[in-house]
C-alpha cells in the first residue's frame, strides 16, 4: 500500500519536471550536493536504481529537472557513466566484487605475478568461480583499499 502510494507520488513529481539536456559534469555536481546534504546514515547507493541508473527522483531538486539522457552509477566505486559506457558500470561491479570475495578467500590480491601495473588476474577470479564472465576489458588495482580501476597506470 505504502509502495503504490510512494510510487505514485514519485511519477506525479516525475512528470511535473521538465526533461533538460544535462551534461555528466552537471550530474556529478548534482550528486556532490545530494551526498552533502543527505544524512550521514543514508548511503549513497540509494541514488542507484537495480539496472544501475540514477533515481532522478532523488537528484530532482538537484538537478531542476530530469535528464534526456540515461546515466549509470557504478555501486562499488560511485563511479558515473553515460550510456556508451553503461557496460563499463556493470563490469566494474562484477569485477569489484570478485576481488573482493578474492581477497577475502585468499587474503591476497588477484593481480598476475610480477605485474608493476597490478592488473586483474581473470584466471584467480574464475578459478574460484568469483566472476561470471569475463569482461573485454582489463582492470587494475589501485592503492586504495582493494579498488579497482579501468584506466591503467602511469
Amino acid at each position: 500500500m505504502w509502495k503504490k502510494k510512494k510510487e505514485k507520488h514519485q511519477q506525479k513529481q516525475e512528470q511535473s519536471l521538465e526533461v533538460k539536456d544535462l551534461s555528466l559534469d552537471e550530474v556529478r555536481r548534482a550528486i556532490h550536493k545530494y551526498a552533502a546534504d543527505k544524512p550521514d546514515e543514508i548511503p549513497l547507493k540509494v541514488l542507484i536504481n537495480n539496472d544501475l541508473t540514477l533515481d532522478y527522483a532523488l537528484l530532482a531538486p538537484y538537478l531542476h529537472g530530469i535528464p534526456k539522457q540515461n546515466y549509470y552509477m557504478s555501486r562499488e566505486t560511485y563511479e558515473i557513466f553515460t550510456e556508451e559506457d553503461k557496460q563499463l558500470a556493470y563490469d566494474i561491479d562484477a569485477v569489484q566484487h570478485a576481488v573482493d570475495q578474492y581477497i577475502q578467500q585468499t587474503q591476497e590480491p588477484p593481480v598476475i605475478e610480477g605485474d608493476p601495473y597490478k592488473k586483474i588476474n581473470y584466471f584467480k577470479l574464475e578459478g574460484l568461480g568469483l566472476l561470471p564472465e569475463r569482461p573485454e576489458r582489463d582492470f587494475y588495482l589501485t592503492n586504495e583499499e582493494f579498488m579497482i580501476t579501468y584506466k591503467k597506470p602511469d
